[in-house]
């Protein structure tokens, strides 16, 4: 029995491995068959892919089509109806500009029509004289233009011989013999002649409206109803006088002294501060402007913009002044961002003295300008010796007299407070005619009403080079031993 089920098992242990070998036969067949099921399949997801994306690109296209061509239409329709629009706000403009002109020529019609009864009613009072002058008058018959009556009852009582000196000096800053010096030397250069149409404004009414606006700085509107005049008309004067005045009395009332005057302001400053050789006090202050439509951030002034919390655009007036406040010389005009001491390259002053105008001579500045051969400015380190406090506190006399006379000019000339309307490119003529009026009345003692008094406020900057010549440091060292060893320094600063 036990031979016999061990053949059995030998019998079936052998079907078991042909069983086997058959079957690892067949999967050797099968496994390249599946290689290439897997990679139809891979194809065939990668074409389904494509044909998708092919799908959705043409659907996204023909979405960005219909909606390109909806607002092409839209545009178009917008378009349309704005054209519409602007054609019908033309036709309606030009109506109104149709029917106003009817109505200026009806008026004009009307004018005349008085007019010419007011003529004939004139000469019908005549009587028989006109009446035998009648062939000759109506070959001499003039022209009539029709003009708006204005009233200027203001001008016409200000202008009375009888009108009082102090209300005449209040309206106008100076008194009646310096306005009537005014006129005449202007009269040559801004007379105008009567015409066949009109009557030209007199010298002395154009002279009033430009001092007036200065003084006052009124808008031209109100300017132009105190003096009856239009508005126009009186922008026009304003700029006319102010150059009359920069051509004709500027050389006469402002001008860099000659060799006599500088030695003459060298002894009146020396009397003064005890310092010798200077001739002149320097000052830099900011005039205020509407914001220029060109280089705004050049005119754009910084420092009065974080003061006064409201935005500041400014343009500045550099000024030179002898010991009675009258200017010597002026630059007006680099924008408000420029500090003083780039003012100063910029003007004229510092080009002739760097040709040898001011050898040996000082102008006196504030921290503000550079120490130079012929500037001389304040110690500005910290802890200062006895003998430099001495010093700055005579430049602090000196600097006095340039600070007073600029807050008497802006007093008096009250535009020079104000944001003005004159054009960028105008203003250094106005500027001009300020300071040239300005030193006329400081000349004949003209004394300014002390309710116009105003506070000098600009900031001074420390220039990046501070000194800018190694003798005038000697030299300012020097100056300063003398005031304090020769007993000529105050002790204010003590």
């Amino acid at each position: 029995m036990n031979e016999v089920k061990r053949k059995r098992q030998r019998k079936e242990d052998k079907e078991a491995s042909s069983n086997d070998d058959e079957a690892n036969s067949m999967e050797g067949e099968n496994s390249p068959s599946r290689e290439r099921k897997d990679l139809k399949g891979a194809i065939t997801s990668l074409m389904l892919l494509d044909e998708q994306e092919k799908c959705d690109q043409e659907e996204e296209n023909k979405v960005s089509g219909e909606e390109m061509q909806l607002f092409e239409t839209n545009h178009k329709e917008r378009a349309k109806t704005m054209g519409e629009y602007y054609s019908n706000f033309q036709a309606c403009y030009e109506e109104i500009r149709e029917t106003e002109q009817t109505k200026r020529r009806k008026s004009r019609a009307i004018g005349g029509a008085v007019a010419l009864s007011v003529a004939s009613n004139g000469l019908a009072s005549e009587g028989s004289k006109e009446t035998k002058q009648g062939s000759s008058g109506g070959q001499g018959q003039q022209r009539r233009i029709w003009v708006k009556d204005r009233e200027k009852a203001w001008w016409d009582d200000c202008n009375r011989p009888e009108f009082p000196e102090v209300e005449f000096k209040k309206a106008f800053r100076m008194s009646k013999s310096t306005f009537d010096m005014i006129c005449e030397d202007l009269n040559s250069v801004i007379a105008k002649e009567d015409t066949a149409l009109r009557s030209a404004i007199p010298v002395r009414q154009r002279v009033a409206v430009c001092i007036w606006r200065l003084a006052t700085g009124e808008p031209l509107r109100l300017v132009s109803k105190r003096f009856g005049l239009g508005i126009s008309t009186c922008h026009k004067l304003v700029l006319e006088v102010c150059l009359a005045i920069r051509n004709v009395l500027m050389p006469k009332y402002l001008q860099w002294p000659d060799d006599d005057g500088l030695s003459k302001l060298k002894n009146e400053f020396e009397s003064i501060s005890d310092i010798p050789n200077v001739v002149g006090s320097m000052y830099t202050t900011h005039i205020p402007i509407i914001a220029p439509k060109i280089s705004v951030a050049a005119y754009f002034n910084k420092r009065h913009t974080e003061r006064n919390q409201k935005t500041s655009y400014s343009i500045t007036l550099q000024g030179v002044v002898d010991p009675k406040g009258v200017f010597t010389d002026v630059c007006i005009g680099w924008p408000g961002s420029m500090p003083d001491d780039q003012v100063l390259e910029k003007s004229a002053l510092y080009q002739r003295a760097n040709g040898g105008l001011l050898k040996d001579m000082w102008i006196v500045g504030s921290s503000g300008y550079p120490l130079m051969d012929w500037i001389l400015v304040p110690y500005i380190q910290q802890n200062l010796t006895w003998t430099q406090h001495a010093f700055n506190e005579k430049i602090g006399e000196i600097q006095t007299i340039v600070k007073d006379a600029f807050a008497r000019l802006k007093g008096r000339w009250i535009c020079l407070q104000k944001r003005t309307e004159v054009k960028l490119q105008d203003l250094p003529i106005v500027l001009g005619a300020c300071c040239v009026l300005h030193n006329i009345c400081e000349m004949r003692g003209e004394e300014m009403d002390p309710e116009l008094k105003v506070e000098l406020i600009d900031d001074e900057m420390i220039p990046e080079v501070a000194l800018k010549s190694a003798s005038s440091v000697k030299a300012r060292d020097t100056i300063a031993h003398n005031l304090l060893h020769h007993r000529r320094a105050g002790t204010g600063f003590l």
